[in-house]
Order: structure tokens, then sequence, then C-alpha cells
């Protein structure tokens, strides 16, 4: 599990030994955390490069409500294959699933006219089914999870073609397209901006000064160390600017879109799992070191069991989202989905050897893929050029986790 590494001991208003300066200490953190902080500023390098490059086009808020809408299945994928990868095992099946659930919803909407909420838990409860289905030859009878999701890759590929016997099926609901295209209703007075949007940005940002608060007095009860204050009010200034900016931004067009509030809702869910609860531990401890973890007392089979359930509900939702998006439910739906999902685990900082990562990191790291896909297509550049700067941007990745370890002598 990555944890941010703190700096030096806080007490620059007290006497002591010479204190570095605020830059030094930064300096110093970005050394510490090189894989949290890599790649989210190679993430703000390459914003501000096609914000430059596009004259100003990337950063418009109907861009970037486009953006986060474009790219909404894909980090719903990324935050669950970076939880498989977490635990030491892959997914290939996610593009299929992706597929199959859509094509399942888009049945049981557009051919049995079943209400759309319905159809939409029933779609959960299927990709549920699928993980379970897979996480039990993986985790109870020892099958390689590459071979097993290879398989199920094949299986819900051809059950897609089965299901919508080649052709598309549509349109759905208005509702259920809502999912992946709708925004949060405006409420209130008339302003010139989206006000329920004002309210979660401000919502947002108390609770995120509010934590870094109650962060720093934790470790300074326990005489642990921390940034110094220079550089913390630096860092809390820094993050409510972006906080106001982005916010804005989007209060500006039409409000905050639907799959972002599902995204945030797996983020701080997931997260805290992953970094507060027990069974988020185990997840880490397996991938970390598994026979380790099985003396400890880790039940590992029920563990991986249960990361691979998640990793189907996810893949039923991004299926959802998706289908919502095209408005219909199609044959050739999720290809190279799994790609992308693995791809944006691994610049998000994921390890191949399991046990290192974050659910926020996922993010990052699909963001990374998305402004790239937008920036890119923006500017005209092919999508045979995009896919070759894509892979390049994954090698690096790749290639940066192992030059760290070296240098880390792991």
């Amino acid at each position: 599990m990555t944890t941010a590494t703190p700096l030096r001991k806080d007490a620059p208003d007290e006497p002591g030994p010479a204190r570095p300066s605020a830059a030094a200490a930064l300096l110093d953190s970005m050394r510490s955390n090189m894989r949290q902080y890599g790649m989210l500023v190679a993430l703000l390098f390459i914003v501000v490069l096609f914000q430059i490059w596009t004259d100003g086009t990337l950063l418009l808020p109907n861009n970037v409500s486009n953006l986060i809408q474009q790219n909404g299945y894909i980090l719903i994928l990324g935050i669950g294959m970076m939880i498989v990868i977490i635990a030491g095992h892959i997914d290939l099946s996610v593009g299929s699933l992706v597929a199959f659930v859509g094509a399942m919803s888009a049945v049981m909407m557009v051919k049995h006219d079943m209400p759309w909420v319905l159809a939409l838990v029933l779609s959960l409860l299927i990709g549920a089914v699928a993980g379970a289905w897979q996480g039990y030859f993986i985790a109870y009878l020892g099958i390689p999870s590459f071979i097993v999701t290879l398989a199920g890759m094949l299986l819900f590929r051809g059950l897609t073609q089965i299901v919508l016997e080649g052709q598309s099926l549509a349109p759905f609901p208005e509702g259920f397209q809502n999912i992946a295209k709708g925004f949060i209703p405006e409420m209130g007075p008339y302003t010139q901006y989206h006000n329920p949007t004002l309210v979660l940005g401000a919502l947002a940002l108390t609770v995120l000064i509010l934590r870094e608060v109650r962060d720093r007095k934790r470790q300074l009860a326990y005489e642990l160390d921390v940034v110094p204050k220079s550089l913390w009010i630096t860092k809390c200034v820094a993050v409510a600017a972006a906080v106001i900016a982005f916010t804005l931004t989007l209060a500006s067009f039409h409000g905050v879109p639907v799959v972002m509030l599902i995204m945030c809702a797996l983020l701080i869910g997931l997260g805290y799992v992953m970094r507060n609860a027990v069974i988020g531990r185990h997840v880490y401890a397996l991938g970390g070191n598994k026979a380790a973890a099985k003396l400890s007392g880790v039940k590992d089979k029920r563990v991986v069991f249960l990361v691979f359930v998640n990793m189907g509900v996810l893949a039923a939702l991004a299926g959802c989202v998706y289908a919502a998006r095209l408005n219909a439910g199609t044959p050739q739906a999720g290809l190279s989905f799994e790609l992308e999902a693995i791809a944006a685990a691994f610049i998000g900082g994921a390890s191949m050897s399991g046990g290192v990562g974050t659910v926020m990191g996922a993010v990052i790291g699909g963001l990374v893929l998305g402004v790239l896909n937008n920036g890119m297509s923006l500017v005209g550049i092919g999508t045979d050029y995009q896919q070759v700067i894509k892979g390049l941007v994954l090698l690096a990745a790749v290639g940066f986790d192992i030059w760290n370890k070296r240098k880390a002598g792991r």
C-alpha cells in the first residue's frame, strides 16, 4: 500500500536546529513520493500542453464536461482493475462483460419494456454473478486469473452476439440515458452559475480542508513528522484554488454530470475501504506477500473472490454507462476496454508484482489517457498516431515504476 511519506518535523516557529526551506522541503517530498506525484505532475503537464496547443479549447466548460462523460466508463473500469492488480491478479474480460451487460440491459428495456431502474439493478446483479463465476475458478480452484478471464473474454463476447443476434438495440428511456449524458438539475434563484454545483463545490472544499487540518493535528499529536507550516498552507491554498476553478468551470455550463457523481461516490467509498477497512488491508497484504498474508490469518480465497465480484459489478456499471451514452446495446461495445483499464491502472501507479497502488491513482491514470485522447483529437492527430503515443506513455509509466523500485533498492 502506498502512503505519502511525511517530510521534516514541523517546528518552524520553535527554536531548534536549522530547518530546510519550503522549496527544499517540497523537493524532498517530491523525491520521497516520486511514484505518487510523478503521474500527477505528468497529468498537469499534459493539460497545460494541450491547453496551449488547442488555443484554450481543452479547458472550455463544455469540453471539460464532455471529457468527463467521454471517459466515465474507463475511469470506473480503472478503479476496479486497480484493486484486481493490487491483489496480484489481472482481468482480461471486462471489455466483453461491458458489452454483455449493455446487451442485456437493451434486451430488458427495449424488447421487454422493463422500467429502467429495475433493468439497471438487474444489470448490476448480472455483473456480480459474472464476477463471482470467474472469482470462484480463480480463488477456490486455483486457476490463474489470466486464463480464467481470457476464457471470460471469449465467453461474454460470444454471449453478447447471441443475445443481440448481431444487431444493435435502441433506444433507451431518457432516465437511463441520463446516467451518461445527464446533469444534476438546476435549483434555486437564477444566477450566472449552476447553483447546486456551487453548493457541491463548497461542500467538497470544506471537507478537503477539514481533512487536511485533521490529518495534520493527528500527526502532530502522535509526534510524527509533518511538512513545514508554510508549505502546508501553500498546499491548502493550491487545493482550494483547484477546487474553486473546477467548480466554476462546471457551474458555468450545465453543472456536474451525473456520471461524475457516480465516479466520486466510487472514489470516496472504495478509497475508504482500501485505506481503512480490514478487507482493503487484506487485499494489499495478499498482493504484497501472499504466503505471509496467509500465515497472518488472511482468508485469501474469500478476499480474491470478493475482488472479482467487485470487478464484475463495476464492469456492469461501466457497461450501463457506455450503453446509455451510445443510447444502444451494440455487439461491438467494449472492444479494447480491458486494455484501457489496465493501462489506466499502471499509469496510475499499480505494480506488476501487486500490493501497490491507490484508487485515486487509477483515476489519475484514466484522466491521463482521457486528456491525451481528447487533446490529440482536438488538434487533429490521427487515431494511428494516438495509439503510438498512448503506447509510449504506458511504456514510460511501467519503466518509471521499475526504475523507481531499483532506485529504492527493492
